[in-house]
């Protein structure tokens, strides 16, 4: 059982997340977020807390930052891009159950105070820019820190604005380098 309210998509997105757990959830239906969808939310966030839960796509993000900009203290909770595809669709709606759970499991809030905990020498250090493997490697290590992937600027921002300390971060790297020595 989830206590917060999961906010989602479409109901293709509703099915899949009741599939992994017992939650309350809102859909937004797509780019249609109304101000009675943002009142929603922010009712929800009162009484229960949200993870805002959106496709690894550009839409996804772009709904993911409207009701950011909007609703202040929420946790955001992503899959990979490979999690969520299949047949060449992307979605919330294709991911495993196992997937979801571990995705709310490490759903994470931005932070007020923005840190300057990592730089771009730290991004270089673990391989995160500047190596021919780091899309890959930024992919798996968002997905294990829960912050998702995106490029390397947008991710140096991700770990500075979602709290990530150093430890979690040299955690999640060796994760992933024992997978790859493992390839």
């Amino acid at each position: 059982m989830i206590k917060e309210v999961i906010v989602v998509e479409g109901r293709d997105d509703i099915t899949a997340v009741k599939r992994a757990v017992e939650a309350e959830i809102i859909a937004v239906g797509g780019f249609g977020i109304n101000s009675k969808v943002i009142s929603k939310i922010k009712e929800a966030q009162k009484r229960k807390g949200v993870i805002v839960f959106t496709d690894p796509d550009f839409a996804g993000e772009k709904i993911r930052s409207i009701i950011s900009k909007r609703v202040k203290g929420i946790k955001h909770a992503r899959i990979s891009q490979s999690e969520g595809t299949k047949d060449g669709d992307i979605g919330v709606e294709n991911a495993s159950p196992e997937s979801i759970i571990r995705a709310l499991k490490h759903a994470k809030c931005e932070i007020q105070k923005k840190t300057n905990e990592f730089t771009v020498e730290d991004m270089i250090f673990f391989k995160l820019v500047g190596d021919p493997d780091s899309k890959k490697r930024r992919d798996l290590v968002g997905n294990e820190l829960g912050i998702g992937y995106s490029n390397g600027a947008q991710f140096l921002s991700r770990l500075n604005n979602f709290g990530i300390s150093k430890e979690e971060l040299i955690n999640a790297v060796n994760i992933v380098n024992r997978r790859y020595d493992n390839e």
